[in-house]
């Protein structure tokens, strides 16, 4: 599809379903295409086993790495990453090279999100251990973020072992994959910051404001320069909900009696909502769609095309 020069403000892109229902990888490959043909930068997969909703009620969801390589495979142009794996269900070793065979599948698009978790019940379903989970992440990132990029580490520590571990073939990318960490709290800024490339906020963080969003920056700019770090070298980027033709409710982290309301509105108000996140100084938005379905994607194809025009008036 020839497009013209875009002026879009920041990238824009797509969660594909977790735990909303049931998709086929038929819809997931049909959803993915569709996303890329529409002009989305980046496709995201939630790295979860199952959800309790308090009453009993079990959602089960897809396992996000094999569908992370099936979507690298089927595609060309988009970015795509877990937003974000957890380090406590997998090995970080294996993290590293599964990260590094899906970088080669997808020809260096991939981005590798990360964070420590926090739903305690897929833990105990599947035989995790659940305490002292950053700690835990601090020596899992250790690991992942050296292979990743020096291919080698000899590593022992509490949780984790490495001895003489070495990643090899490498993928594509000489320089290594660029890491996101999926985290606000101080403790983790402080492990992942000097290393990675972006950061991450999930709507419910900043109540899906744009204008909520200045007080959680500031925080981490302090953060970066508490390490050593100059803010300006970290992408900012964030997650947000929208409510769609059809919407439903997000049942995993959004309830219809919850004060977090997701974004509605025409093409042209959805367009302004996403602009004021650029203004605010995110680089990189996740969008939530609900439902998320083809018939959603679709609907918001032109928000897409109006920001890329760049006649979009800014709200002052």
């Amino acid at each position: 599809m020839n497009r013209s020069p875009r002026r879009r403000p920041l990238k824009v892109g797509l969660q594909l379903p977790e735990a909303e229902y049931v998709a086929p990888w038929s819809s997931m490959l049909a959803m993915a295409r569709l996303a890329e043909e529409a002009g989305f930068d980046s496709l995201w997969m939630g790295d979860h086993l199952l959800y309790e909703d308090g009453t009993g009620t079990v959602k089960g969801v897809w396992e996000a790495w094999s569908l992370l390589a099936a979507l690298a495979a089927v595609t060309e142009r988009i970015e795509l990453g877990p937003l974000v794996a957890c380090t406590g269900f997998h090995n970080p070793a294996m993290i590293a090279k599964k990260a590094t065979t899906i970088d080669e599948i997808s020809g260096g698009r991939f981005v590798l999100g990360l964070g420590a978790g926090w739903n305690e019940p897929e833990y105990r379903a599947f035989g995790f251990p659940y305490d002292h989970r950053v700690s835990r992440f601090e020596e899992a990132f250790t690991i992942i973020r050296t292979l990743l990029q020096d291919g080698f580490i000899d590593f022992h520590g509490t949780y984790y072992q490495a001895e003489r571990c070495t990643l090899l073939p490498r993928g594509p990318r000489p320089g290594g994959i660029p890491l996101m960490i999926g985290s606000s709290r101080p403790r983790m800024l402080r492990i992942a910051l000097p290393f990675v490339q972006s950061w991450n906020a999930w709507f419910a963080d900043f109540d899906n404001r744009a204008d909520k969003l200045p007080p959680i920056l500031a925080g981490l700019d302090a953060a970066c320069r508490d390490v050593g770090r100059d803010p300006a070298t970290l992408e900012r980027t964030c997650a947000i909900l929208l409510a769609m033709g059809g919407a439903v409710g997000r049942s995993a982290t959004y309830r219809p009696d919850s004060p977090l309301r997701p974004h509605t509105g025409t093409t042209e108000e959805l367009a302004t909502v996403i602009r004021a996140f650029a203004a605010v100084g995110i680089s990189h938005l996740q969008v939530v769609l609900d439902p998320i379905t083809e018939a959603a994607i679709a609907e918001f194809a032109p928000v897409l095309e109006l920001l890329d025009r760049g006649d979009v008036m800014e709200e002052g």
